[in-house]
């Protein structure tokens, strides 16, 4: 009480003095009062304070970065924590740099090189299991033999020393304590030396054999599903960086208990990249397609498709007076400009072209550049256009490429494909791009897909 009244009586004394300096002294020849200032002295920002001034993208992809380069174990979510600081801290001490929790643009540049260059040497990629619809990172460098049965899926090296398995099962009234329990005792001979059990998640790691695991483990429902991670102890410092991404990574619900679930008309946008009727749009929207429809100008044929970028080339025959959008030049720096056609749900049944602004950053190896914040649905497809108005690429709409805890459920992000990998694929395909018009809400189209 005594602060509160000793604050309320400093704020009414400054009152007082500022009303004194503005009123003229009612006596001839009386002088002002001098009054004593302190002048305050303004916060100083905090590493963390300039951490939450990025864009969430932004703080994904140092997290993603800092756990491939082996400084950061926590789950990588985007949020601001002790953990990430001090991992930026160590890394930054490292390579003989001042410690102070943020990454100047050199440290920055070299922090995702490096990361980059990691996961290429893994070949780190997001996949999602045909059997239960779950997703997951897999360094298929490292275990590229693949099997599956109804009972889950496995990956693992050609000598057997890395083994990644992905299982699922029914148990009646399962709880993550029950869990953990179990993956103790099966299979017998399980030194365990790291347990968490969170009401939504577990995680065991330790010794099985001679070799390392870590498991981590969920459930909805009835229904089970467990990650688990098998490596020889030779292999660990190549290994362990790859098990925190995996772990990051693991989403076994992203829709539900079981596949995702296609939707029965699905929209998208295209971009017309030639005047002879070939169009770009998102492989996943245009997959299992009965039928592909250009709104406004008819059928359209799925000539080709690259599943490593999600990348669909449709064609149109007999339309006159397309405009192909030119495709040359252009990059994703700090943000850029997307053009596409929403969902006619978002639109009112609308068709109407529209434009909107998103932040860019990079994430992971292979180019490809997170946007944020993600636009409408039916944007998946859009043209991307750089602050100089030349074409940077095609924005795709997916499950987000990293989750955090197992119960989490992302939500959608999007992602550029970058305009040289677009170029590439079709240029494989003998699609002459040349030319075209920088108009690009001229240059897209309404993508329609109709599904059993």
């Amino acid at each position: 009480m005594r602060s509160m009244l000793t604050a309320t009586l400093m704020l009414v004394a400054a009152g007082a003095s500022a009303q004194a300096q503005l009123t003229a002294p009612t006596t001839v020849g009386t002088k002002p009062k001098t009054v004593a200032t302190t002048p305050i002295r303004p916060a100083l920002q905090t590493p963390a304070d300039t951490a939450n001034a990025m864009g969430q993208a932004e703080r994904l992809a140092i997290q993603s970065d800092l756990a491939w380069v082996g400084q950061y174990n926590g789950a990588i979510t985007g949020d601001v924590s002790e953990r990430m600081v001090a991992a930026i801290k160590e890394f930054q001490k490292e390579r003989g740099g001042k410690q102070t929790g943020v990454l100047n643009p050199q440290e920055r540049s070299v922090l995702a090189e490096t990361a980059r260059r990691r996961q290429e040497n893994v070949g780190w990629k997001i996949v999602t299991d045909s059997g239960t619809g779950a997703r997951l990172g897999v360094p298929t460098k490292l275990v590229p033999q693949q099997s599956a049965d109804a009972n889950g899926a496995k990956w693992s090296s050609s000598t057997g020393t890395i083994q990644i398995q992905l299982t699922r099962r029914k148990q009646a009234g399962p709880t993550t304590a029950k869990l953990a329990e179990q993956e103790r005792k099966e299979p017998a001979g399980r030194k365990v030396d790291y347990t968490v059990v969170k009401p939504d998640f577990f995680v065991l790691s330790g010794m099985q054999g001679l070799k390392k695991f870590y498991v981590r483990g969920t459930f909805k429902g009835d229904e089970v599903r467990i990650l688990t991670i098998l490596y020889d102890q030779a292999t660990e410092g190549t290994v362990e960086p790859v098990v925190i991404a995996m772990s990051s990574a693991f989403n076994p619900f992203p829709s539900g208990s079981g596949p995702t679930p296609r939707q029965t008309v699905e929209y998208g946008t295209g971009v017309v990249v030639s005047d002879d009727g070939a169009i770009v749009a998102d492989r996943e929207v245009t997959d299992g397609c009965l039928a592909i429809t250009i709104a406004g100008l008819g059928h359209a044929d799925l000539v080709a498709a690259d599943k490593d970028h999600d990348l669909a080339l449709l064609r149109i025959y007999g339309v006159p007076g397309l405009k192909p959008l030119a495709l040359s030049g252009g990059s994703a720096k700090s943000a850029v400009e997307l053009t596409g056609i929403a969902d006619p749900q978002n639109q009112a049944g609308g068709s109407a072209v529209s434009s909107v602004k998103a932040g860019a950053a990079p994430i992971g190896g292979g180019g490809d550049v997170a946007l944020s914040p993600p636009p409408a649905p039916g944007f998946s497809g859009a043209a991307a256009l750089d602050g100089d108005g030349k074409f940077a690429g095609i924005a795709l709409l997916k499950p987000a490429v990293v989750a955090g805890p197992a119960s989490a459920t992302p939500a959608a992000q999007a992602v550029l494909v970058p305009a040289d990998t677009l170029r590439a694929f079709l240029k494989a395909h003998d699609v002459n791009a040349a030319g075209g018009s920088p108009d690009a809400k001229a240059a897209v189209v309404r993508v329609i897909c109709v599904r059993k």
